[in-house]
């Protein structure tokens, strides 16, 4: 049986070339004791890999030039030489990148069996909602009543980050990019403020406009001007998760951090990253209290979706344009 994957031929410097990620097809080898093969049904693509297209190592591991790349995938078991995978089996794996997955049974789990659509656990039930409940619990302990500031607001992560936010009390605010991620976030019920064009000036002006009582916690998805001008309205004893930062993902040479870090002095705030990660032992928890709301429609998500394993890479670079609301995700 053959497989299609996609591997990367270079380490890129700068935004990716589309001809950086190559198809190729490979004879599956016969299952050994312990393995199971997968039908992949979805893929995820997250702004996290590119890091791992640099060829350094960080808190991860990088691609490998020519070999298949990876990531998070839903599928269903097609063989299986694992009595606790039976054909049939819906699983999450990390062999993504590909139509058909083999490997040992211990990298797989089962889908857990909230009544959601399957593809829910790569996003608002999968690795981005984990991120986002950790973030705000865990990193930056939100309490009842906090002003919360988010960027990347419409994104995977950071949809749900407002959503459970909001569900605290006090004011919200997302940072976002396209009118119809502003108006996204407006219509369920989170103040909205766009960035583009803006320089840090300006964007501290109208989150200051948002919160005049400024923010006891922001959640950081981008960095760049959107740091810069949150840190200008932070209130005393803030506290800073830092997720990611797209906004460096691309560059070719390092950029200059903000230059008002004497804020997190002035404020007397904390600022902490993390990788959700290390945080997985903790995934159970987050399941039981946010699994029944996405399962009753209390907690809302958004998709957009690619066709097709070919349309991957498309799906991957379109991430570093803004062009997704939600979770990107490949359907195969």
């Amino acid at each position: 049986m053959q497989a299609s994957y996609f591997t990367i031929n270079d380490h890129p410097q700068g935004t990716p070339a589309r001809e950086l990620f190559e198809l190729h097809q490979a004879e599956l080898p016969e299952l050994a004791d312990g393995e199971v093969r997968v039908r992949n049904t979805w893929l995820s693509v997250d702004p996290y890999m590119r890091g791992r297209m640099s060829g350094v190592t960080t808190y991860i591991e990088p691609f490998a030039l020519h070999a298949p790349l990876e990531g998070a995938a839903i599928g269903e078991v097609i063989q299986s030489r694992d009595t606790a995978f039976p054909v049939g089996t819906k699983v999450r794996h990390m062999a993504g990148w590909r139509d058909l997955a083999q490997l040992p049974g211990n990298q797989l789990e089962p889908l857990p069996d909230f009544k959601v659509p399957e593809q829910a656990y790569l996003g608002v039930l999968g690795m981005p909602g984990m991120t986002a409940w950790t973030g705000l619990n865990r990193i930056a302990g939100m309490k009842e009543g906090d002003n919360v500031l988010v960027s990347g607001a419409a994104g995977a992560v950071g949809s749900l980050a407002v959503q459970l936010a909001r569900a605290k009390g006090g004011t919200v605010v997302g940072i976002a990019g396209s009118r119809e991620k502003l108006d996204w976030l407006e219509s369920r019920g989170i103040k909205a403020v766009g960035y583009k064009g803006k320089d840090a000036a300006e964007l501290t002006e109208a989150l200051q406009a948002a919160c005049p009582e400024g923010f006891d916690v922001y959640y950081e998805n981008v960095g760049g001007v959107c740091l810069e001008a949150a840190l200008n309205t932070l209130r005393v004893g803030a506290r800073i998760a830092v997720c990611g930062m797209i906004a460096r993902y691309n560059e070719a040479t390092p950029s200059p951090g903000p230059g008002n870090l004497a804020m997190i002095l002035i404020r007397r705030a904390r600022m902490e990253g993390f990788i959700v990660f290390d945080h997985w032992a903790h995934y159970p928890q987050f399941l039981e209290e946010v699994g029944p709301q996405v399962e009753s429609g209390r907690l809302d998500y958004e998709e957009t979706v690619e066709d097709g394993l070919e349309r991957t890479p498309d799906a991957f670079l379109k991430l570093f344009a803004g062009a997704n609301r939600g979770k990107m995700l490949v359907r195969l």
